[in-house]
């Protein structure tokens, strides 16, 4: 049961955002009672936490620390993925760590430190793979690995606000354009 409640919730979150989804709208999309909620969950705030760090998991950010695979290939398909799930979606869900960056958590110490989290883990990836790429010579040395994967992450995070406000993959491919033949490249 707490299992059906934390996908409708990853679900209702992504689809809705935090506040528009109640409760009850989260136990009625799993199929179980509202009561039951209470026995698995101290509140809906502890829920989102367990919801972004699922959402994290399915992110496949652990692809980016793939030593098997040639460091940019592995950045390139791991934002790639992200864009195809987005254009899935036809562009009417974003990132959920960027969701809650902007809806909740100046309300909410627990989440946005939750979103801290999952957004500190993907720049140690996207840094990690980053810095593969230099040793490698594939990425521009003068780059500071940690400094580059924040603000990929921040381009990203614009980039999918403005994919979403125009419809349209356009800024995916102006993102994937300066990351991939200016920036990172050597």
């Amino acid at each position: 049961m707490r299992e059906e409640i934390v996908e409708a919730a990853l679900a209702q979150f992504h689809e809705r955002g935090f506040n528009a989804a109640a409760v009850k709208d989260i136990t009625d999309r799993a199929g179980v009672p509202k009561g039951s909620f209470y026995n698995h969950f101290e509140s809906k705030e502890a829920l989102a936490i367990v919801a972004l760090q699922r959402y994290g998991e399915g992110l496949r950010l652990a692809d980016l620390a793939n030593a098997e695979g040639e460091p940019v290939a592995r950045i390139r398909a791991s934002f790639e993925f992200l864009c195809d799930a987005v254009v899935a979606n036809e562009f009417t869900r974003g990132c959920l760590f960027g969701n809650f960056g902007t809806e909740i958590i100046d309300h909410s110490e627990s989440i946005r430190a939750a979103v801290q989290q999952g957004l500190g883990l993907w720049a140690e990836l996207l840094g990690g793979a980053i810095a593969d790429g230099q040793k490698a010579g594939n990425i521009r040395a003068e780059l500071d690995p940690d400094q580059a994967a924040r603000f990929l992450i921040g381009a990203w995070e614009g980039a999918l606000i403005q994919a979403r406000a125009e419809k349209s993959s356009e800024p995916f491919e102006i993102f994937f354009k300066l990351t991939f033949d200016s920036l990172l490249k050597v």
